[in-house]
């Protein structure tokens, strides 16, 4: 343990690791072909099923895609985007959020437009970029989140501590992500493609693979609160 002043006497070797990875962990939009290696892949997802769960549950159901599986739900997604057709999404898309959230929802999407040069008012760049979603960025591997229909909050809570755990695992071992919640957007598909029981609901998908350091958009870092207007503490 390396103690620089009585203050800091709780620095150590596992806390700056933890520290670095949450700092290194972002959103990427640009991913290199480059496949993970099957142990590798193996790996990461035991890591991610060490994650906890209200009365050890364990809600999710995750199908991961590789290789031609990854191309059929690419070109099954993108041709449903593409054609105009209905969202079937198992739970309501959030499209509209109000005061701070909406002005956060907006900055990041101009310093996403401003890196990748879209302009806001250039609708079909935007929609264009917006079916990237649908490309998995170039990513060659995408996982599904799914948990059982009788789930609620609770379980959705649940699984996203699965999916920050297996990003923090991803991040360690050299690999990028991207939650995204568009991915459920047209949950029919993926259920169809999956093969998915009807009793379980699409929650979103994450794109990951090796990031491209050269693509536009991986350059886009979103701020965050400071942490006295995000968090209270009482004593």
């Amino acid at each position: 343990m390396q103690q620089t002043t009585e203050s800091q006497s709780w620095v150590n070797e596992d806390g700056a690791a933890l520290e670095r990875l949450l700092r290194q962990r972002h959103s990427v939009r640009g991913f290199l072909a480059r496949p993970i290696p099957a142990p590798l892949l193996t790996r990461v997802f035991e890591l991610a099923q060490l994650a906890p769960s209200n009365v050890n549950a364990q809600p999710w159901r995750v199908d991961v895609l590789s290789g031609g599986a990854a191309e059929r739900m690419r070109n099954a997604l993108l041709h449903e985007a593409a054609s105009g057709a209905g969202e079937s999404p198992d739970y309501p898309i959030t499209v509209v959020r109000p005061g701070e959230y909406r002005t956060r929802q907006i900055d990041a999407a101009k310093a996403l437009f401003s890196a990748t040069g879209v302009k806001r008012e250039d609708l079909v760049a935007r929609q264009e970029s917006f079916l990237g979603n649908f490309r998995f960025f170039g990513a060659p591997h995408v996982a599904f989140l799914s948990m059982p229909d009788w789930c609620g909050v609770r379980e959705a809570a649940d699984v996203g501590m699965f999916a920050q755990s297996l990003m923090l695992a991803l991040t360690a071992h050299g690999l990028a992500s991207c939650p995204q919640s568009s991915l459920s957007h047209y949950a029919a598909v993926v259920k169809r493609e999956l093969n998915i029981p009807d009793d379980m609901r699409v929650l979103f998908g994450l794109s990951f693979g090796y990031e491209d350091p050269d693509h536009p958009s991986n350059v886009v870092r979103t701020s965050r609160l400071p942490i006295e207007e995000a968090v209270a503490f009482t004593r």
